[in-house]
């Protein structure tokens, strides 16, 4: 057709990952609007010029799939120090298999890497403090952070808290918002590892392609852009203390198996390197998945869930746990008060009947949330039932008086889950990451509900 190349054009133009098209000569044939803004290198100065005038060899994945005449996919890439890249690149072949040229493109992550690398050093302060409080005073029970009475809980410290007197891996389950990191960080904390450290990897919020490199560090020089000292990965980073995989159902396969082989062997290869580092380090990882049901389908290797599942505890949902509402509830009012320095308000009876009616979805984190939005919003003395109501979520639909039905309950919450999950894949056409990033939840997530629910993405 005689407007194919406005066509391919106007496509390539439109992707917003920056978009690398060169020659058999290495002369830039194309470069879009996502090039220009990651490299600040406009259109009109590297159009038909070499582009190793801008780049040395090393530093272009399109210039080394030339070379090597080899397609790579979801590499991590470094071209330049302030850049951090995720790479798809192939040769261009005629019909005849004459070479003619490459393409790349190439994902900017920098602020990913950016903002993970500030929550490490965040992450890694606040454990010193927590250690600090914690040395300052040892009488305190750190199963006493999991506030509570009920007998589904101290069951829970129970368990939890002769795990901690052990070295033995441990699986924390249970919904989200229970309180799966306190319990792992309660562990650590009452285990003869107190003085290590404690490191927490949400495998939920690290892109696959930075998973190896942020698990088991890399040499120095392992891969272009690499710090010339190398980096410290995470399992290391808790050598002599304790390991958090939170969202462990998260981790791509691949790195389930690497994961497996630390766990057998007490060694870490870091990437670039042939010789392994010995490990001291005790491994807790948590999950709001049915891992069972991932292994049916093959989504979490069988291998890995039995060397993870030594000892098994289960953070018991607010539902299960109705007592404690009242004891939270003050304690996050108290909380709160003290945080945005207003007076204490009390809770009136009614508004204590309307807590316990209701069916906490969201669990202790939901109940903590809406006593921060009473706090920030009433200006009474006294919180009455109606102002309870007035600061749920509308989705939650507090003021219908829920049935104390452990199968209806899990039916309303599914149907609300399968609804919200129906609205944002419709929102964005069916695209399914988009609506992952809307719903707050991983790719892999979704799929996995899509599955569960039986929902039509296209609809």
């Amino acid at each position: 057709m005689a407007y194919e190349h406005y066509y391919l054009n106007a496509v390539l133009a439109t992707e917003d990952d920056a978009i690398t098209i060169i020659n058999q000569h290495k002369e830039v044939i194309f470069w879009n609007d996502a090039a220009v803004q990651t490299y600040n290198i406009k259109r009109t100065d590297i159009i038909d010029r070499n582009i190793t005038d801008f780049f040395h060899d090393d530093d272009l994945m399109a210039l080394k799939v030339l070379e090597a005449k080899k397609a790579v996919h979801d590499t991590y890439h470094r071209p330049r120090s302030d850049k951090h890249v995720v790479v798809n690149a192939s040769p261009i072949f005629t019909e005849d298999e004459e070479l003619i040229g490459a393409i790349s493109v190439e994902r900017d992550i920098s602020q990913i890497v950016k903002l993970n690398d500030n929550l490490v050093t965040t992450s890694t302060a606040l454990n010193e403090l927590r250690q600090k409080v914690y040395t300052t005073n040892t009488e305190e029970n750190p199963f006493s952070r999991l506030k509570g009475n009920s007998l589904p809980l101290q069951q829970t410290i129970q368990i939890a808290s002769k795990a901690a007197k052990t070295d033995a891996t441990t699986l924390v389950l249970g919904e989200s918002g229970t309180g799966k990191e306190i319990c792992a960080r309660a562990i650590h904390e009452a285990s003869p590892r107190k003085d290590g450290p404690f490191i927490p990897v949400n495998c939920g919020a690290i892109p696959d392609a930075l998973f190896e490199s942020e698990l088991f560090g890399y040499e120095g020089g392992a891969f272009t852009g690499a710090e010339k000292k190398g980096k410290t990965g995470k399992i290391e980073m808790a050598n002599g203390g304790t390991l958090f995989l939170d969202e462990v159902g998260e981790l791509p396969l691949d790195m389930q198996v690497k994961l497996l082989r630390v766990l057998q062997e007490n060694i870490i290869y870091k990437v670039g390197s042939s010789s392994g580092t010995p490990i001291n380090v005790r491994f807790i990882a948590a999950t709001n998945q049915n891992l069972e049901h991932q292994m049916e389908e093959k989504q979490f290797r069988s291998d890995l869930f039995y060397r993870l599942n030594v000892i098994q505890i289960t953070m018991p949902p607010l539902r299960q746990r109705i007592n404690d509402v009242v004891e939270l509830a003050k304690l996050f009012l108290h909380q709160f008060a003290i945080q945005y320095e207003v007076p204490l308000p009390t809770l009136d009876q009614d508004a204590v009947e309307a807590l316990f009616q209701y069916h906490w979805p969201g669990n202790v984190r939901e109940l903590r949330n809406l006593i921060e939005r009473v706090i920030i919003l009433t200006e009474k003395s006294v919180i009455k039932k109606q102002d309870i109501l007035a600061f749920f979520h509308r989705t939650s639909t507090p003021n219908k008086e829920p049935e104390i039905d452990s199968h209806s309950l899990v039916q309303e919450k599914e149907d609300v889950e399968k609804k919200r999950m129906e609205e944002a894949l419709w929102q964005h056409n069916g695209n399914k990451t988009a609506a992952a990033k809307t719903l707050g939840i991983s790719r892999v997530t979704l799929y996995n509900k899509i599955r569960k629910y039986g929902i039509d993405p296209k609809t």
